[in-house]
């Protein structure tokens, strides 16, 4: 969808905000899906090599989480600067902060990707690995995270065309690369007749492969589009400033999410193996929830940013409030979904009975919490759209913090809760989350408050 056009025109009726909103997010939302669906069958080849190997993966993921906070900060900040760009009609600049935005990702990702090479051993032995675990996961770490730049500029290069109000392209160059994934996922990790698998070794190449050929699509992509740069013309003067101005909180919230994670991970590891398989595969399958809210997220950060741009200020606030609707809506079925079929998805892991058992338990705590984490996405993404990604960081501290890593601790280790401690955690944590993200909304957005 063109928001350019829809920018120059008067008045938009609810109902016809409800429509673009969901010409932006359903794009993004199949996107998700999609690539989530790739994490998914990744997870479930790879579950049928042993338990250890899904705690291989799922720890190593754990750390490359941390890798991405920093490439989705980036990714923020270049979102919330072109589309308050091009909703100002200043094409010039938002290429202007494309050109520079990817300079600074494939940088980061090269440097990632030598932190790993030198360092991929203890830095899963700081996360607890046992030996067998610990084996697999450096296989797994340096094969996957070595080429992190493919990581970086892909990450980069969907924010730009998405800040600028196309979410189809990336969703159809997603659709592309997961089937070439999930192709060489099988053959890679099992091998043909002629020729034998490589197991986790081969899950990890399936995945380096997928991804550079996103990289180049989705580059030959912005290429063709209305933002397309040159590498050799000097960007627009001061781009730099703001960019790091609103990339740096961003980074800061995405490392406190991570470092939390690898704090509470480490926690659950020590629980055993078993509950830490457990805890993964229920994240693999909880993961499928947060498809509507990161779509209608990625779609309130574009028409709010672009709104706002266009010194629309009414509009962008009742986009951001008809946006979290939509995604309370969406997300309260899915916990429907999740609590009923819980036990079936379980099963198609593993068919170790306690597992199975514990998984169920912590997506159904989890059910009950979607409303809010609806809120807390949308929110998040439509803050950052208005060029505010402090109350983000604020929020993700006191809860990753404050409320689930102590949570983890005082329910699950301390009072011996197990998964329903972790789980019952996260809840609180979300809840508390949603509720800061919808003050902080109304009093910056809201056309008859101000603050900064």
């Amino acid at each position: 969808m063109d928001i350019l056009s829809l920018l120059t025109e008067g008045k938009t009726t609810d109902k016809q905000k409800i429509k673009i909103i969901l010409a932006l997010a359903v794009p993004a939302m199949i996107e998700n899906i999609l690539q989530t669906v790739v994490g998914f069958v990744d997870t479930l080849f790879v579950s049928k090599l042993g338990l250890a190997e899904v705690t291989a993966v799922g720890v190593t993921n754990a750390i490359i989480a941390i890798y991405l906070a920093i490439f989705m900060a980036m990714g923020t900040g270049t979102s919330a600067l072109i589309a308050i760009s091009v909703g100002a009609g200043d094409l010039d600049k938002a290429k202007a902060i494309a050109k520079l935005s990817t300079w600074i990702s494939g940088t980061l990702g090269i440097l990632f990707g030598v932190v790993t090479f030198f360092f991929a051993e203890p830095l899963l032995r700081l996360m607890g690995a046992e030996p067998k675990v610990l084996a697999d996961g450096v296989v797994y770490f340096r094969i996957v995270a070595v080429p992190s730049i493919f990581i970086s500029l892909m990450m980069v290069f969907g924010s730009i065309l998405r800040a600028a109000g196309d979410t189809k392209t990336p969703m159809k160059v997603g659709m592309w690369i997961n089937v070439i994934h999930i192709a060489l996922d099988y053959i890679l990790i099992f091998g043909l007749s002629v020729s034998p698998g490589f197991g986790i070794a081969g899950a990890a190449w399936a995945t380096v492969i997928a991804r550079a050929i996103g990289t180049i699509a989705l580059y030959v992509c912005i290429r063709r589009s209305k933002l397309s740069f040159s590498f050799r013309k000097r960007g627009a003067v001061g781009v730099s400033l703001p960019l790091l101005q609103l990339s740096i909180p961003a980074a800061i919230e995405r490392l406190i999410m991570r470092f939390g994670q690898v704090l509470y991970f480490g926690l659950i590891v020590r629980l055993g193996t078993d509950v830490y398989a457990a805890h993964t595969i229920a994240g693999n399958i909880e993961i499928f929830s947060y498809m509507p809210g990161y779509g209608l997220a990625i779609a309130a950060t574009a028409l709010v940013g672009q709104y706002l741009g266009a010194n629309r200020r009414e509009d962008a606030y009742r986009f951001g409030m008809l946006t979290t609707g939509i995604a309370v809506a969406f997300m309260s079925f899915v916990g429907i979904l999740l609590f009923v079929f819980s036990p079936f998805a379980a099963a198609w892991f593993t068919d170790r009975n306690e597992v199975i058992e514990m998984v169920t338990t912590a997506l159904r705590i989890d059910a009950f919490a979607m409303p809010f984490l609806a809120i807390g996405l949308v929110l998040a993404g439509a803050l950052q759209g208005a060029g505010d990604t402090k109350s983000p960081m604020y929020s993700t501290a006191v809860g990753m913090w404050l409320i689930r890593v102590v949570g983890v601790y005082v329910l699950s280790v301390a009072l011996g809760m197990g998964i329903a401690g972790v789980w019952l955690s996260i809840a609180i944590d979300v809840a508390v989350r949603a509720g800061f993200l919808f003050l902080r909304f109304s009093k910056r957005l809201r056309p008859d408050k101000q603050v900064s």
